[in-house]
């Protein structure tokens, strides 16, 4: 049997540090999968519509909800923590151990991006007027719950008040969608065309929401129930996460007796291109183990996994 060729590194990095070869991307490195079956899929299903897999988890808020309060109560590091930054912390780790589920999809071939980043879209303020404000931050999977906390209120806090233009994301959006509608059309077909081919320049991907590992929304702050939002066939988010409003629910309990619990509902939307849906599964039962343990996540990850890249 051959020997596996090993990939070439970047001296210096730590993670996201094998050499650009040809046939990769600015944003990320061409796999190369040894079942033929993956190579033919994005030819049968050529979008991210086609390609949707749905899955739907509910968790039972307990231990989340306690510790949230106890870490607001009792570390001062982190006064603002929330279900939601613990969530992005929970994907984070998880992309640590199951590292296929930042692959995408462009072109009809699947690569390995070489960051780890969210999207979250939220209201600045809740009326029907307000401006939507959007954040891409960027995480290593080694990062602990302190560090994706601090890095998610980094970007929040560019984010405060109605005229903040200090997140480049956000103000890119609203830059774009304010231009004549002929020149919209022309800076969407030319990301279009590029993100099927080498890949958006650098200074479109950093501030394209739509160009990420994962998209969150936290449909819950607005008082509704959980949605399968769609994965957008432009850019190339693989993965889509909607977190509902907490809610109560009547279970038995180990001596069959009823109690109310709080639950809340999550659901993703995944492009199955990029690896089958039991890898999906697992990474989905492993977020939800790290939300009903999220003390795990305040030490580092034991091991952080690499893509093979095959």
């Amino acid at each position: 049997m051959a020997k596996k060729k090993e990939l070439k590194r970047v001296k210096g990095k730590e993670f996201f540090n094998y050499k650009k070869r040809r046939g990769d991307r600015t944003d990320g490195w061409k796999v190369k999968f040894n079942d033929p079956t993956y190579q033919i899929v994005p030819h049968i299903m050529p979008t991210r519509v086609d390609a949707q897999v749905f899955f739907e988890e509910e968790l039972n808020t307990e231990a989340l909800d306690k510790f949230v309060r106890q870490q607001r109560r009792e570390n001062p590091e982190m006064p603002e923590l929330s279900r939601l930054i613990v969530l992005m912390a929970a994907a984070t780790r998880a992309f640590a151990r199951y590292p296929k589920i930042n692959r995408f999809c462009a072109g009809k071939q699947v690569y390995a991006r070489n960051h780890f980043c969210i999207s979250l879209t939220l209201k600045k303020s809740m009326s029907n007027d307000a401006n939507d404000a959007t954040i891409k931050p960027k995480f290593m999977p080694n990062y602990t719950l302190k560090q994706v906390y601090d890095v998610v209120l980094d970007a929040l806090s560019d984010q405060k008040g109605e005229d903040a233009q200090n997140n480049v994301t956000g103000s890119f959006v609203d830059k774009i969608t304010s231009v004549p509608q002929w020149i919209l059309k022309l800076v969407v077909a030319y990301a279009n065309r590029r993100n099927n081919k080498k890949g958006l320049p650098n200074w479109l991907l950093d501030v394209s929401p739509f160009n990420t590992s994962v998209y969150i929304t936290d449909i819950g702050s607005t008082g509704i129930g959980s949605v399968y939002h769609h994965i957008y066939n432009f850019g190339t988010t693989s993965v889509f996460i909607a977190m509902g409003r907490r809610q109560k629910k009547v279970v038995l309990d180990e001596n069959g007796e009823p109690k109310n619990i709080n639950t809340i509902v999550f659901r993703y939307v995944v492009d199955e291109r990029s690896c089958d849906g039991f890898y999906y599964a697992k990474t989905v039962r492993y977020i939800s183990h790290l939300l009903n343990h999220p003390e795990e996540l305040l030490e580092p990850p034991k091991e952080v996994v690499e893509d093979p890249l095959c």
